[in-house]
C-alpha cells in the first residue's frame, strides 16, 4: 500500500504510525482462508427472551453457527438439533464438588446432557465451571478432578475426539500481564492447576478458554488508555519493551499476556479459545465508555479481525475462535447497568446496533470512528497491573459489595476474601477501627476492596461470584476510610 498526506503540517511520526497500522489491516485482509470464527454467549438470565426455537432461527439467519450456553439445558438443545450450529455446554460450579468426588456422577452428567442430545446436537466442547478461581465458594480445588472425571465418561460413550473439555478463566488468573511479554500466571495457582490443567489441555487435545474484557480495562483507565486502541482503531500502537513486538488492539496484549504465561510454563503448543469478549451499550454514570457506538465499534471490529485471519503478534499464526457476548440484554442480572445491556440484540431480536458475524456482511461493514479529541490522539502504555489495567493517575476506584447479593453469598465471598484471597481483614475485627457498622455488607465491602486494591485493581479482580462491582467515590461505612493502594 502507498502511504502519502497531502496535508504537509501532518507530523511525520503520525503519518508513519498511520502507514504502519493500515499496512497492519492490510496484511490481515488478506487472509480469509485462514481466519479465526465468530461465536456468540448465549445467556438467559432474562425473563422476556424469545423461546429457544426462536433463537435458532435467529443465530442462523445471522450467519452464527457458534453457540456457548451457561448451563445444559434441555431445551436450549432440543432445539439445536439438526440446526447444523456448534455447542459448548457448561457444567456450573455447583457441580465441580460432585463431579470432582464421584465418577458416577460425571458419567450421569454426561449421559443425561450430552448423549442424549450428541451428534444431532453437535456438542463439541464441555466448558467445566466458569472463572473458577474468583468463585467464592472456593471451587479451585475439585476442577482439575472434575474435568478428568469428565473426559473418562466421555471415552466411555466414545465422544472424546468430537468433544473438548476445558474451563474459562478470567484473566485475573494471572499475575502480571504488562507487558504482554512479561504475562505470568499467579504463583499459588501454578503447581496446584495451572499445571495439571494445560498438560491435561495436551494430553487431550484440548484448549485454554479464556475470558477477556478490554472494556474493564478502558473503564477503570481511560485516563492512560487510548479509547481507539481499546476499539481497534486506527492508532500509533504501543510497543511491548520485552519482546519489541507493537500492539494496535488491547485485546491482541491481553491474549498474548496469555500465551506469554503458558508459555513460561513450557506450553507453546496449546491452543486458546476466547470463551467471552464484549463491551457494554449502556452504563452507569461511572462506567466510563459504556454506550452504543463503542460497543458497535468494538465487536464490529472484533469480527472483522478475528475473519479477516491471523493471529496475534506474539502468535501470528494463531487464528482465534472467539465467542461474543452476549446475544440478548438480560433484564435481571445484578450489578451495574452494563451487566444487563452487554446483548448484540435486545429480546425483540432487533439488532442493538448494526454490525455483521461473517466474511459476506464484513464486505459492506465500516466502523464509524469518533471525531478526534486533540490531546488524545495517540494509544498510551497502561503503567503497571495486571490484567493490562494500571493505577490511574487520576479516578481512583474501589471494590465495594452488591447490597442485593444476599448475606449468604456475600458471607461466602467475604469468608474466601479474608481466607484464601489474603484480603487485610484486620480492621474488621472486634475492636478494630472497620468493625462498626458490623454489617456483613461493610465487612464484605471492606474485605473486597483490600483484595480489589491488593491485586492493582486488575480486571475481574473486583467480581467475587458477581457479589461485588467497581465504584469511583470513596465509599464510607461509619468512620471507616477505604484505601486506594498497598
Amino acid at each position: 500500500m502507498l502511504c502519502f498526506s497531502q496535508n504537509q503540517n501532518q507530523s511525520m511520526e503520525r503519518l508513519a504510525f498511520s502507514c504502519l497500522f493500515n499496512v497492519f489491516m492490510c496484511v490481515s485482509l488478506l487472509a480469509f482462508a485462514d481466519a479465526g470464527s465468530i461465536g456468540v454467549n448465549y445467556g438467559r438470565i432474562a425473563n422476556n427472551l424469545p423461546p429457544a426455537s426462536k433463537v435458532v432461527s435467529l443465530l442462523k439467519s445471522q450467519g452464527l453457527n457458534r453457540v456457548k450456553v451457561f448451563d445444559s439445558d434441555p431445551a436450549v438443545l432440543k432445539a439445536l438439533s439438526g440446526s447444523g450450529i456448534k455447542v459448548t455446554v457448561d457444567l456450573p460450579n455447583g457441580l465441580l464438588f460432585a463431579a470432582a468426588r464421584s465418577k458416577s456422577f460425571a458419567s450421569t452428567w454426561v449421559q443425561k446432557n450430552v448423549a442424549a442430545y450428541h451428534p444431532s446436537t453437535q456438542i463439541e466442547a464441555i466448558a467445566v465451571g466458569n472463572e473458577v478461581f474468583v468463585d467464592p465458594n472456593n471451587t479451585t480445588r475439585y476442577l482439575i478432578p472434575a474435568m478428568k472425571n469428565l473426559h473418562d465418561a466421555l471415552v466411555k460413550y466414545n465422544f472424546n475426539n468430537d468433544i473438548k473439555i476445558s474451563s474459562p478463566i478470567a484473566l485475573s488468573a494471572l499475575q502480571n500481564s504488562y507487558p504482554s511479554s512479561a504475562g505470568s500466571f499467579r504463583p499459588e495457582l501454578v503447581e496446584s492447576v495451572f499445571k495439571p490443567l494445560l498438560g491435561f489441555l495436551r494430553q487431550t487435545g484440548s484448549y485454554l478458554m479464556v475470558n477477556a474484557y478490554p472494556f474493564f480495562a478502558y473503564e477503570s483507565n481511560a485516563d492512560v488508555i487510548s479509547l481507539d486502541y481499546a476499539l481497534f482503531r486506527e492508532n500509533p500502537g504501543v510497543v511491548d519493551a520485552g519482546n519489541g513486538l507493537r500492539y494496535f488492539s488491547l485485546f491482541d496484549a491481553q491474549i498474548d499476556a496469555v500465551f506469554a504465561a503458558m508459555s513460561a510454563l513450557k506450553y507453546d503448543d496449546i491452543k486458546v479459545v476466547v470463551t467471552e469478549t464484549g463491551w457494554p451499550s449502556k452504563g452507569d454514570e461511572n462506567e466510563v465508555g459504556a454506550s452504543i457506538p463503542n460497543a458497535a465499534a468494538y465487536n464490529g471490529n472484533l469480527v472483522r479481525r478475528i475473519l479477516t485471519g491471523g493471529g496475534t503478534p506474539l502468535r501470528p499464526k494463531a487464528d482465534l475462535t472467539v465467542y461474543l457476548f452476549a446475544l440478548f440484554n438480560e433484564n435481571n442480572k445484578n450489578g451495574p447497568t452494563s451487566e444487563r445491556n452487554y446483548g448484540l440484540f435486545y429480546p425483540t431480536e432487533e439488532k442493538v446496533y448494526d454490525i455483521p458475524f461473517t466474511v459476506e456482511g464484513l464486505k459492506n461493514y465500516h466502523d464509524t470512528p469518533r471525531t478526534p479529541v486533540p490531546g488524545n490522539q495517540h494509544a498510551r502504555t497502561p503503567v503497571s497491573g495486571g490484567g493490562g489495567v494500571s493505577k490511574s493517575t487520576s479516578g481512583n476506584t474501589w471494590c465495594v459489595a452488591k447490597g442485593d447479593a444476599g448475606k449468604e453469598r456475600l458471607q461466602s465471598a467475604l469468608d474466601y476474601a479474608c481466607g484464601e484471597g489474603g484480603a487485610d481483614c484486620h480492621p474488621i475485627q472486634p475492636g478494630s477501627t472497620c468493625y462498626s457498622p458490623n454489617t456483613v455488607e461493610a465487612h464484605a465491602s471492606f474485605a473486597f476492596n483490600s483484595y480489589y486494591q491488593k491485586k492493582s485493581r486488575a480486571m475481574g479482580t473486583c467480581y467475587f461470584g458477581g457479589a461485588a462491582y467497581v465504584v469511583t467515590q470513596p465509599p464510607r461505612y461509619g468512620s471507616c476510610e477505604f484505601p486506594t493502594g498497598y
